[in-house]
């Protein structure tokens, strides 16, 4: 099979091109370029670096490697959509979204018009083909490195043209895979910042596109106990960097709510029965399913990566829209984030979360 391999210049998706090779496939390495860091926000944003990096593995493993400019993409499907997502109140997800609409939507379709069958990436997830044809991700065995949640909005149509070569590995096989193999990137750290951007602080990179609104921190009670830097600065269930310190007994204040007519971000103090944290209903919007609805209501829903599926019932409202009830309250479900559906160790698919029903 003819695959074009994302290479971000990091040792997971260069193993996966390596075990491509491996298994007999005609492989070629691109970089997606997507970000440059014009406005020179703060931060690490080692592009070149990465290019070079990948590069150099594809020199090592002798298969050709390309560049792929999609800047102009990904300021039109994903930045615009994280700046207009922070603007409106809520919390978007830009590494849910640079997966559907770029690694496996521009990238994929640049790769199919050039001949290639299929794009491969680090993904810690597994692909498992159907006998009628169809395909489903399941979680990587990696339960630490699982990143199924971040592709819960891919659609079937791009699953067939996607593979993941290293979701049958954990981390540390991984990086010993690497050092066998005498890749120059072995020891590289793996990244953490925002999709394809690098180490940038979401603050910094938001203040380079949105301007600050101050306005007041209240309490529940509304008494006002200092001021923050603007709404889209904070996001719900947040305890570090609101600006208001503790009290004498030590608890430490949480961001519950954001009032948007009057500019008013609303702290308490964190416990099971804080106001607005907890809730066990919630409506989501844009319902995507990989490979077809479930046949029962009862799901493992994943409302935030890092966060454990957990048991849930999923009622279907049609146009797109359903509502998702949990079996335990949930701390801090958020307008924007993204909810991932399991059935087992099968992703099924996602949606947005809307509304929250705090009861």
């Amino acid at each position: 099979m003819r695959i074009l391999a994302a290479m971000s210049g990091g040792v997971d998706s260069s193993v996966a091109a390596a075990r491509l090779l491996r298994d007999g496939h005609d492989v070629v390495g691109a970089y997606m370029k997507n970000w440059i860091n014009e406005e020179e926000i703060i931060g690490d944003c080692p592009w070149q670096q990465d290019i070079e990096d990948a590069r150099a593995v594809a020199q090592h493993l002798g298969i050709e490697f390309r560049v792929v400019n999609l800047m102009d993409e990904y300021r039109e499907r994903v930045v615009k959509y994280l700046l207009q997502g922070y603007q409106d109140g809520i919390t978007p997800n830009p590494d849910v979204m640079c997966n559907r609409e770029m690694k496996f939507g521009v990238f994929l379709d640049y790769a199919r018009e050039e001949g290639f069958e299929a794009v491969a990436t680090g993904h810690y997830v597994r692909r498992r083909d159907n006998k009628d044809g169809s395909s489903d991700i399941l979680c990587g065995v990696d339960s630490a490195k699982n990143q199924a949640y971040f592709l819960a909005l891919m659609r079937q149509d791009q699953l067939l043209g996607a593979s993941f070569p290293v979701g049958d590995l954990v981390k540390a096989e991984l990086r010993e895979l690497a050092r066998q193999i005498g890749l120059p990137n072995a020891g590289k750290k793996d990244s953490q910042g925002i999709c394809f951007i690098g180490q940038v602080k979401m603050s910094d990179f938001l203040r380079a596109f949105v301007p600050d609104k101050p306005g007041p921190i209240v309490n529940l009670e509304g008494k006002v106990l200092g001021e923050h830097r603007g709404l889209h600065l904070y996001t719900l269930g947040q305890r570090r960097g609101i600006g208001v310190p503790s009290n004498a007994y030590r608890e430490a204040y949480v961001v519950v709510a954001k009032k948007a007519d009057a500019n008013e971000l609303v702290v308490a103090f964190e416990g099971q029965d804080t106001p607005f944290l907890y809730a066990s209903r919630a409506r989501v919007e844009g319902v995507s399913f990989i490979n077809g609805p479930p046949d029962c209501e009862s799901i493992l829903a994943q409302p935030r990566y890092r966060t454990p599926a957990v048991e849930a019932e999923l009622i279907i409202k049609g146009g797109g829209e359903a509502e998702v009830v949990f079996r335990e309250p949930q701390r801090a479900l958020t307008p924007g984030q993204v909810c991932a559906f399991y059935e087992g160790e099968v992703l099924l698919g996602g949606a947005v979360f809307t509304e929250i029903d705090h009861g």
